[in-house]
């Protein structure tokens, strides 16, 4: 799983043009909603039927991976990559031993020259994953344990949550394509805790499902960007598995919100018709409203290549393609009307290059 993301998000962003990215990434993203509203529809109508129970919803994940896995492997490849291909056999080291050394070789070179970009990006990616999972995994018990809602009530209310997330994903991810992918994440972060308290103040079902609703709007509107904006802000020719492996550092780190959440329900404590219950709704309402907090923080000192042609990069295992900074993509509209190039890139046209570009092309010439 953790090898799919990266791949994933860049084969659909690549194949796409640039214009439309955003609109893309947002649909790309929310098949992480619908796949949970699956479970949730599932889990609410065939687990309580089947002497199976739970393990129902397994069964029909696997079959969702492997048709998913089957349809994969009938399309093609991305242009890009046949592109990149048949770009690289003309090389002299098209051979497989020729391009691991390459690639190993710009790698370094890539992480020496953005390491605090690597950072950043684990930072971002472990804010986001805190946000999704803090607000989800626990959100079926916070309703039984604390509002005392059935499971089959819990099971309604994540459906609902989730048509919200889809809806948001999609418009905030389009959103971005105007706005720039940062303010469209700024702007979902104030959305989303604009409604904390109606995600965790209500008892009643009704206004729990809105507060859900609103709540997933807004914490999968911004994630709706990320597929877009991490592979933007990613080294471009090393934006797979750049985005990827900051990706999965980020989950691994925000893995236990769940069992922080549930450890502090513990201390925290509420009463509720007379029962001393956990207060799972304040856990939940304080770790949402810190990590929005510091998710604002960490996306305002990140960069913002929107409209990045990164398909245009080097491929990885190419010399100088370890050098290549994100921004330099960033303008280079190649847009062609009638056969000819209609628009160059605005540094190409000043006809100069800054000190960094000329220390990429040295170097590539000295290879």
């Amino acid at each position: 799983m953790g090898g799919i993301w990266g791949q994933a998000a860049n084969t659909a962003l690549e194949n796409v043009p640039p214009q439309a990215r955003g609109l893309v990434s947002g649909f790309l993203q929310q098949g992480y909603a619908v796949g949970y509203l699956i479970a949730a529809v599932v889990n609410l109508t065939l687990v309580p039927k089947t002497v199976h129970s739970w393990r129902a919803l397994y069964w029909v994940g696997t079959g969702l991976s492997v048709f998913a896995a089957i349809f994969r492997a009938c399309l093609p490849e991305s242009r890009a990559f046949v592109k990149a291909k048949e770009e690289s056999a003309m090389r002299e080291n098209h051979n497989e031993a020729g391009k691991t050394k390459a690639f190993l070789k710009e790698t370094k070179l890539m992480l020496k020259s953005n390491w605090k970009r690597a950072i950043w990006a684990v930072a971002l990616m472990m804010l986001f994953n805190f946000l999704s999972h803090g607000s989800q995994d626990l959100y079926p018990t916070y309703l039984q344990k604390t509002k005392l809602l059935s499971s089959k009530q819990s099971s309604k209310a994540t459906i609902i949550a989730n048509c919200g997330a889809v809806v948001g994903g999609i418009l905030f991810g389009y959103a971005s394509q105007f706005s720039g992918r940062r303010l469209a994440i700024i702007a979902a972060i104030f959305f989303t805790g604009a409604f904390i308290p109606l995600w965790v103040l209500p008892d009643t079902f009704g206004k729990l499902s809105a507060g859900a609703f609103f709540v997933q709007f807004g914490v999968q509107g911004a994630w709706g960007v990320v597929p877009v904006y991490l592979a933007e802000s990613s080294p471009a020719s090393f934006r797979a598995s750049f985005g990827g492996i900051a990706y999965q550092l980020g989950n691994m780190i925000s893995a236990a919100s769940a069992q922080i959440e549930a450890k502090a329900g513990e201390t925290l404590r509420v009463e509720v018709h007379g029962k001393d219950l956990p207060d799972y709704a304040s856990v939940q309402g304080i770790l949402i409203g810190v990590v929005l907090f510091l998710l604002l923080i960490v996306v305002l000192i990140g960069p913002d290549n929107h409209g990045s042609h990164f398909e245009e990069a080097a491929v990885a295992f190419e010399p100088g393609a370890g050098l290549q900074d994100p921004s330099q993509f960033t303008g280079v509209h190649a847009v062609k009307t009638g056969g000819e190039l209609s628009q160059q890139s605005s540094r190409m046209e000043a006809g100069h290059l800054g000190e960094k570009e000329k220390a990429e092309e040295a170097y590539i010439e000295r290879a």
